[in-house]
């Protein structure tokens, strides 16, 4: 066995053969974290999707506002009765939506007071930058409705995020405590309701902002890492077995 490792050592294969099997056991067992990471995706997509389109429910209590925690209700799907108040609201700057043109423009916000007390911001839907000088979005809906939609967490801002602009009304992340500051509300839920297309108390000849629904933002790539990894590792052990075979062959 010692001679065996003396051989190899003199060879130039041994240090290469150890840097291998280190690399290789590496990025094997990151191709099963991603196979592992792959299968919690799939059963968090199947019970958003689950969530967001079973029956609506009425809003969680406002007693359990603070304690909840985002995953308690996101992409709930979920009803309020109350009024807007459309003489406050705030624009979040977005791409179109699927199905709204090539034009960037915002999602629009506005407090909708709840009958049993509380606030909710509610997403109305989008609005395209040449849209916004339009005053119709503010005029309906009146009055007292019941609206349907899912709940969403608060997003989370990234380095590239650029900075809000609360005088102006502009914001780049929905978060229902940074906007409810911006326009002077209390009692504000943690969460937002995006409103349902098909569910929007707006009429449709005068529909601005328009919702086009739920986005479930759930990106699933784990399954082109998991390839990824073990593709390296095979072509590590591969290239190592090469270079073995080349060197073992001159000796």
């Amino acid at each position: 066995m010692r001679a065996e490792a003396r051989a190899l050592a003199g060879s130039g294969v041994l240090g290469p053969a150890i840097f291998t099997a280190l690399m290789v056991a590496l990025l094997t067992t990151l191709g099963v974290w991603q196979l592992r990471r792959l299968a919690w995706k799939e059963a968090l997509i199947d019970r958003v999707e689950t969530r967001a389109h079973a029956t609506p429910v009425d809003l969680p209590p406002r007693a359990d506002w603070r304690s909840m925690r985002p995953d308690d209700y996101d992409f709930l799907h979920a009803r309020a009765r109350g009024r807007f108040d459309l003489a406050r609201e705030a624009l979040i700057f977005s791409p179109p939506p699927q199905g709204a043109g090539v034009e960037p423009g915002y999602r629009v916000f506005a407090p909708f007071a709840l009958d049993d007390g509380g606030i909710v911001l509610v997403d109305r839907g989008f609005l395209s930058i040449s849209q916004r000088a339009s005053d119709a979005r503010r005029r309906e809906p009146a009055g007292r409705m019941t609206i349907v939609g899912v709940l969403r967490r608060p997003q989370a801002k990234n380095l590239f995020t650029p900075a809000d602009d609360p005088a102006s009304g502009l914001f780049y992340t929905s978060d229902a405590s940074a906007i409810a500051a911006a326009l002077g509300l209390e009692d504000v839920a943690p969460f937002t309701l995006e409103l349902d297309s098909d569910a929007s108390p707006t009429p449709a000849s005068d529909q601005l902002p328009r919702p086009f629904g739920v986005n479930v933002e759930l990106v699933n790539n784990h399954l082109s890492y998991a390839v990824t990894w073990f593709g390296l590792a095979a072509a590590t052990l591969g290239g190592f077995i090469f270079y073995a075979w080349s060197r073992l062959r001159r000796s």
